[in-house]
């Protein structure tokens, strides 16, 4: 970008001719079909327009026709922009770094990822004591294309076995297999399918594991296939057609069940949940001689209640015999009890840390006998160290304002890491002492900036309600406002997530050309507690969009830039943001990067894992929530011949859990219904799942599209 004060382009100055920005053809089939092909219903009253609903079938030889113009136009489009060459440069040299995750300690070894700053995907290692650490699996050699990823991995308590996720493309689906670590070999026989959901916990022994088992794709209904989730028992050496199931399924598709396990094996946890905002918890304590497949769920085979039908969270860790529980029952910012894991009726449950009014309990957990909380302050995050009974000991203190992006400990070991990052504080990894609190560094981003030659502000700004909410602002310091500054407005609010300061590469060349990038904490997510979230789901949910319509309103009335100079970005339920921003407020933005959304609100819940987020956005089926729901719809609220900002619309062709049909029948109805010549671009990652591709040229090549395109519509020349 240009410096403060510039020119804009030509392109600009002509009223977005079509010199830059031509209007992408439709091809014969993106044309709507007739009312016959099924456009218009009437429920519940409404008269509801589908002219794209044969967009969802991606079977259709037409549809695929229709995908391939399409990601072709935008791929196009997007080549022929300025700046790529050195952008790309950039972004290689900011993406392609040596980077280390937060390890995982089982007694003397030490996993973790490393990914070499020449790799386009990570390494699996472990480190046995003070041996060198050597390779377990390295992710670039699962496939010859590099489509295949590696999902979840445990190691068992021993450290001597690990249990593995892979997935196809990055997808959320997944099947398990099983390592013995010293030798490196993999068991023929211990290979799980249906682990889209599975986080094996390990027993004792390290003979087996419960997980969440998931039929296979096609075995059911997709829509209904989460209700069929089962917690099942895997024994070492025995096929996945032999494993007990010890909870059946729930045959709901809105609830989550999986289980947890304490350190030492001794205790047993099934978690089942409803949305993100309440869960049942019950325990299970092994005597002596059980075995894992005696586990069968029954409370009158020794499982008790700990929460049932509270609408609360609970959340649970464990040292010895005690049980430490984290609640926000009637406290929305959450508070830890102490529970005799013997006797762990509620009534005899003991408050040792009270909620704080300021800060929220993001998370917590146990090593060498003390606890670790971790508060979110302000959206920020804060570190402290407490006795068993709940009395402070002191602070860990953190380099910065900013993000703990990961903590690791094991109940009975003096050490622990911790990661931590900021918006200008590439990650670093830190290992810490109980006993002396000392912390060192582990590992450390090394990454080509200079972070000095920005700045970071917190402000806060009143939404459409009057509720106070905070922002984020990082720009280059000294960088002066002038109302014109190209900005990018980034956005998620809900499912209880936070957005915190976490250090982006890719927005460094951004920042670098006198860009300015806003993140605000909206309501629907956890940075204020509970309540906040509830504020923006549900029948709330409008609640979100007014938040990031104020922040937008707040950046142009504070003189950092004006609608013509403002874009925005979100994606998956961020997508949804946005989508609802720029069709509520299209006068508000110039440009729009979508990314794996959800955007037909009336059908989300046939689709995907839809009907798991029915707690968060409601039932379409139901009357009261549809009328909620269909007032909002980005897909339904676009307008024929309205004025909309321009659009890049990130989609994947391989996403399981946001069904890419919402990016898909969104663009056909907004290349249809536009008055201008500005691009409404599908742009289709290739063996891509919902996160994305995991390879790093294809972050660099996303990037650069997204970057230049942004570039091109506000108008600075790169």
């Amino acid at each position: 970008m240009g410096k403060t004060e510039f020119q804009p382009s030509l392109c600009l100055v002509l009223a977005l001719s079509a010199c830059t920005s031509p209007k992408p053809p439709k091809p014969t089939v993106a044309e709507a079909p007739p009312v016959s092909k099924g456009s218009m219903e009437e429920i519940f009253g409404k008269a509801v327009h589908d002219p794209f609903r044969w967009l969802e079938d991606v079977k259709d030889p037409e549809v695929q026709s229709w995908m391939d113009a399409q990601n072709q136009l935008a791929r196009k489009h997007l080549a022929e922009l300025p700046g790529r060459e050195a952008l790309q440069a950039r972004l290689k040299a900011l993406t392609y770094v040596d980077s280390v995750s937060v390890p995982v300690l089982r007694g003397d070894r030490r996993f973790f990822v490393r990914q070499p700053k020449d790799a386009e995907k990570g390494l699996l290692y472990v480190k046995v004591g003070k041996a060198e650490p050597s390779v377990l699996i390295d992710m670039n050699t699962l496939s010859e294309d590099g489509s295949t990823s590696l999902g979840v991995w445990v190691p068992s308590k021993d450290g001597k076995k690990l249990a593995y996720a892979l997935k196809p493309n990055n997808m959320d689906e997944a099947t398990l297999y099983v390592m013995d670590v010293d030798t490196r070999a993999i068991s023929e026989i211990d290979v799980i399918p249906g682990a889209k959901y599975a986080e094996p916990q390990w027993t004792a022994d390290g003979n087996g594991f419960f997980y969440t088992w998931l039929p296979e794709e096609g075995s059911v209904p997709t829509a209904e296939r989460p209700g069929y989730s089962e917690v099942r028992f895997h024994r070492l050496g025995a096929t996945a057609a032999d494993d007990t199931v010890i909870h059946p399924k729930l045959g709901d598709p809105t609830r989550f069940i999986w289980p947890e396990i304490s350190s030492d094996g001794r205790y047993l946890f099934i978690n089942i949940w409803r949305g993100w905002s309440e869960n049942d918890l019950f325990v299970r304590r092994f005597a002596d001689g059980e075995k894992p497949e005696d586990a069968t769920f029954s409370l009158e085979r020794g499982w008790k209640v700990l929460a049932q039908a509270k609408k609360a969270r609970f959340e649970v860790r464990t040292y010895k015999d005690t049980l430490f529980i984290s609640s926000n029952e009637g406290a929305p910012r959450l508070q830890i009890f102490a529970v005799d894991g013997k006797d762990p009726a509620p009534a005899k449950w003991k408050l040792i840390i009270k909620e704080d009014k300021d800060a929220v309990i993001e998370h917590f957990g146990v090593a060498g006998g003390k606890l670790l909380v971790a508060y979110m302050r302000n959206a920020a995050s804060e570190l402290g160290l407490f006795a068993p009974d709940g009395k402070r000991i002191r602070p860990v203190k953190l380099p910065a304002v900013g993000s703990l992006t990961g903590l690791s400990g094991e109940s009975t070991n003096d050490t622990f890491y911790y990661g931590f990052s900021a918006f200008l504080h590439p990650g670093e990894i830190y290992e810490s002492s109980i006993k002396s609190g000392k912390s060192t560094v582990f590992a450390k981003i090394e990454v080509p900036v200079k972070p000095e030659d920005f700045e970071t502000e917190q402000v806060f700004y009143h939404s459409k309600d009057g509720t106070r909410v905070s922002m984020f602002i990082v720009k280059k310091k000294g960088l002066e406002k002038n109302g014109a500054l190209p900005t990018l407005l980034y956005g998620y609010g809900g499912f209880n997530i936070s957005l915190t300061p976490k250090f982006l590469g890719r927005l460094i060349p951004w920042l670098e050309d006198d860009g300015v990038y806003a993140v605000p904490n909206l309501r629907g997510g956890g940075e204020y507690g509970e309540a906040w979230h509830q504020a923006g789901m549900m029948h709330n949910k409008q609640n979100v969009f007014d938040d990031f319509i104020a922040a937008a309103e707040y950046l142009i009335k504070e003189k950092y830039t004006r609608p013509d100079k403002l874009a925005i970005a979100g994606r998956s339920n961020g997508g949804l943001l946005v989508g609802a921003a720029m069709t509520q407020r299209p006068d508000l933005f110039r440009a729009v990067i979508c990314g794996v959304p959800l955007l037909d609100m009336v059908r989300y819940h046939l689709f995907g894992s839809g009907k798991t987020w029915i707690p968060e956005y409601g039932d379409p089926d139901k009357a009261e929530d549809f009328e909620v729901l269909f007032a909002y719809s980005p897909y339904h609220r676009v307008t024929d011949g309205a004025d909309y900002p321009s659009l890049l619309m990130a989609s994947a062709d391989s996403d399981d859990r946001v069904d890419p049909m919402h990016a898909r029948k969104f663009v056909a109805r907004l290349q249809a219904a536009a008055k201008d010549q500005r691009p409404r671009l599908l742009r289709i990652e290739k063996n891509s799942g919902h996160g994305g591709a995991d390879l790093r040229r294809s972050a660099v090549e996303q990037g650069v599209d997204e970057l230049t395109f942004l570039w091109d519509q506000v108008g600075v020349k790169p």
